[in-house]
């Protein structure tokens, strides 16, 4: 028995649909499931046309619970899943020259590995060990940031030098070569020889002097203090010579140039002083000595009988000449650096 229609015309909903009718609607309710993935209802939207028997998608309700504070909002996030910790820099931006340095310097470990000590590794077992000192205080912990331009930084008690600006250098001069900068003469000289250094904008000391008959280490840095140093009597800083001697010498001239010799510009006394080899009509001697001035180790020798022939001087403090040929400059190293700082106290 049907039944009858509602007054606006419209059909009963709590009519049954007729077989036919159940078909098709299971027909398209099946496809709609083999549509999504895994039979589930697909997340895009239905259009506002809805087929006859179906329901609409209820709308999921707004949570009213305020969400925390974000402390990194309106800066981009490295990651939907987790907002990144603040003051963490960001990916893909320029990093400022402080991340490598900071205002509060540059860490110590990474200070000494640039100035060649050791790798970083093993600088942190150094201060585990409470080798390093920073300014006259062992370093005890790990993570000391220092400033490299001023901070006095030492290694077993050596001085490591970590301005890059510092020059420290060892030339053999060649007998006949003037022990200056620049010669008004014409002759040669030592500025020749680091010619391409003054031009590039070193300037450069040299520490001490040889006459121009005298070969031998000469010491070149840009050090004026570590310059002044060296040549002062009073930091006794020994100079090592050969000297080629007319004669045989006695042991009564080491005798008496330990003693003390007056010579016209006052009193001298030697460090040291010893025959290396004696031959017919000459002696090859060693003499060691603080004193700096002019020609201060022919006049010693002449004073008491011995004239020199030829003189080089083969050391300065802990600095040897060694093989190294005349006319040739060397860059000291990281342990002769240290050495000549600590014996003047820098």
């Amino acid at each position: 028995m049907k039944r009858p229609a509602r007054r606006d015309g419209t059909p009963d909903r709590n009519k049954k649909p007729s077989t036919g009718a159940r078909r098709g609607q299971e027909s398209r309710s099946q496809h709609s499931r083999t549509d999504s993935p895994g039979g589930k209802k697909p997340s895009f939207p239905k259009s506002s046309s809805q087929t006859p028997g179906t329901r609409k998608p209820s709308a999921r309700k707004t949570h009213s619970k305020p969400q925390p504070k974000n402390p990194s909002a309106g800066l981009p996030r490295i990651s939907n899943a987790r907002p990144a910790p603040e003051g963490a820099p960001l990916r893909g931006a320029a990093l400022p020259d402080t991340a490598a340095y900071g205002e509060e310097g540059v860490r110590l470990q990474k200070v000494l590995a640039q100035a060649g000590v050791a790798s970083r590794r093993v600088c942190e077992q150094m201060i585990d060990k409470r080798r390093v000192e920073v300014n006259g205080k062992i370093v005890t912990t790990q993570g000391m940031r220092i400033d490299p331009s001023t901070a006095v930084v030492k290694v077993d008690g050596m001085r490591v030098m970590i301005t890059e600006e510092l020059v420290h250098l060892a030339l053999n001069k060649p007998r006949g070569w003037q022990s200056t900068m620049l010669d008004e003469l014409g002759r040669p000289c030592v500025g020749d020889l680091v010619a391409e250094r003054i031009a590039s904008g070193q300037r450069l000391f040299h520490v001490g002097r040889l006459d121009a008959e005298t070969e031998g280490l000469l010491l070149l840095t840009n050090d004026g203090e570590l310059a002044h140093r060296l040549m002062h009597p009073s930091y006794k800083v020994q100079k090592t010579y050969l000297a080629d001697v007319e004669g045989v010498v006695r042991r009564s001239v080491d005798r008496a140039l330990a003693a003390g010799v007056t010579l016209d510009d006052g009193p001298v006394r030697v460090d040291a002083f010893s025959v290396v080899d004696a031959f017919d009509k000459s002696t090859l001697v060693k003499i060691v000595l603080h004193e700096g001035r002019k020609h201060i180790v022919r006049r010693l020798l002449e004073h008491v009988g011995h004239p020199v022939t030829r003189l080089v001087r083969t050391q300065i403090g802990s600095v040897h000449l060694g093989d190294q040929r005349p006319g040739t400059i060397r860059a000291l190293n990281r342990q002769e650096v240290g050495a000549l700082y600590k014996e003047v106290g820098l």
